[in-house]
């Protein structure tokens, strides 16, 4: 499996960053900081969860969460379908279409409105809250789309069916996870000791 081998390199990387941040710090060359100093282990240990919790986290999350969801609403087998679609199903496209059409109205009425809220204070898209949000916004309006699908065709019809499409992402990607973390620890340990 790809995702374990990634995460025995991170590991390992890890492990020979901390070594010879250490030999280095002692050979006193410049700029270079020790893990195994006290410094470097109060930073270690006090800084990681400011670290692992970053927007990237979160977006890692939402993708999952809609890639999920999309797989397990039923709607892929009928994109890809040659034979005649079933009338709940059309109509379970149609109505989640529609929501999405009114999700997609709803973003454009708070971005391209003047003043709108989704602005930026000069009254750009670029940056402004609307473009730090692209990510979640396109997230949201995929899982909206599978849910409404599973729920109007009858695949998934209780509120545990409907946890059940959002988590399977999670449960399918957590490898994923615990690469980011590692890759990301790994990425903020290199910039303490050569920062």
């Amino acid at each position: 499996m790809k995702s374990s081998r990634l995460c025995m390199v991170l590991l390992v990387a890890e492990s020979v960053l901390v070594i010879a941040s250490w030999l280095l710090s002692a050979l006193r060359l410049e700029g270079v900081r020790s893990m195994l100093s006290s410094e470097g282990i109060r930073w270690f240990i006090g800084s990681f969860s400011n670290i692992v919790a970053s927007p990237l986290l979160a977006w890692l999350l939402l993708i999952l969460i809609a890639c999920g969801s999309i797989q397990q609403s039923g709607v892929i087998p009928l994109l890809g379908s040659k034979s005649k679609i079933s009338f709940r199903d059309r109509l379970a496209l149609r109505v989640a279409s529609v929501f999405v059409v009114l999700y997609a109205i709803v973003i454009c009425l708070l971005t391209i409105m003047p003043h709108a809220i989704l602005l930026s204070v000069k009254g750009s898209l670029f940056p402004s809250a609307f473009s730090r949000s692209i990510l979640p916004i396109v997230c949201f309006g995929v899982t909206l789309f599978s849910v409404v699908f599973a729920m109007m065709s009858g695949h998934k019809k209780t509120g545990e069916d409907i946890i059940e499409i959002l988590s399977y992402g999670i449960r399918q990607g957590a490898s994923y996870i615990i690469v980011y973390i590692l890759a990301i620890q790994f990425y903020a340990s290199l910039r303490f000791v050569f920062g």
